[in-house]
């Protein structure tokens, strides 16, 4: 009998920038490892936009999560750890859940960790995980998350986040999305009436990817740094995505071993 038969897999959007997965992804993806020792790793992506990408541009294949599950059932597995490294229960969650549901039958046990904002302990967490990341925030200088946002109904999340924040004793943090609400408008109005001059944008997102390049800190005049600076404020860019902080990782392999069975 195989002794290799507990798979653990690690589930992403992805990216298309590899300086950032190298620095995130695969960092988490090391620290899920570290806590499941028993178990075999596996990689599956959620974008089959950025999978196709790595294919044409890198020749390196991602699995998407069927064929995850199909390598681990050709491998032997028989009881497989799930966990995403999605930053809600939104969309491409909700994808993720119908994909493994389909392999139910073809193993002994699956079971799915949550995403990293899950339960009120999660959200005090991130919080301080941020605030320790970005301990040299000055009094007069605020700081303005960018999550994505989303058409799902789970999107309220970020809403609760901005209000937490603030909750907490972190008044001059703000979280805004490029998609959804809050949006940058909701934040600039806080902004505004804080009286304060100086911004600094990170990305709420696992990955500094596309949006942290392009939308927060891109040149164009409708990245959200742009328009801040059109707006007449000082704005300084923190290029580091949430995956590479220790307690998020942390987290995730918190997850990860708290994952519950189908």
């Amino acid at each position: 009998m195989n002794h290799m038969k507990k798979g653990l897999l690690a589930v992403s959007f992805g990216t298309s920038v590899n300086e950032t997965r190298e620095k995130t992804i695969d960092a988490i993806e090391r620290e899920l490892a570290a806590a499941c020792p028993d178990c075999q790793l596996y990689r599956a992506w959620t974008s089959r936009m950025i999978i196709r990408k790595l294919k044409q541009r890198d020749q390196v294949q991602i699995d998407t999560v069927k064929e995850a599950f199909a390598r681990m059932l050709a491998d032997g597995i028989t009881e497989v750890i799930v966990q995403p490294t999605h930053v809600i229960k939104g969309i491409e969650n909700e994808q993720m859940m119908e994909e493994i549901r389909s392999f139910s039958e073809h193993f002994e046990k699956i079971s799915v960790g949550e995403p990293l904002l899950s339960s009120e302990e999660d959200f005090q967490k991130v919080i301080e995980a941020v605030m320790e990341e970005q301990e040299d925030l000055e009094p007069q200088e605020a700081l303005l998350l960018m999550g994505h946002g989303t058409e799902h109904h789970v999107n309220p999340v970020y809403a609760a986040l901005d209000y937490m924040f603030k909750d907490l004793g972190y008044k001059n943090v703000h979280v805004g999305t490029v998609e959804a609400y809050p949006s940058l408008e909701s934040a600039l109005r806080l902004i505004r009436v804080s009286g304060v001059k100086e911004i600094r944008l990170a990305p709420f997102m696992v990955v500094a990817g596309d949006h942290a390049i392009n939308d927060m800190a891109g040149e164009e005049e409708d990245s959200w740094k742009s328009r801040l600076e059109a707006e007449g404020y000082s704005v300084s860019c923190v290029m580091k995505g949430l995956g590479e902080y220790r307690e998020i990782q942390n987290l995730y392999a918190e997850h990860a071993k708290n994952a519950k069975p189908l």
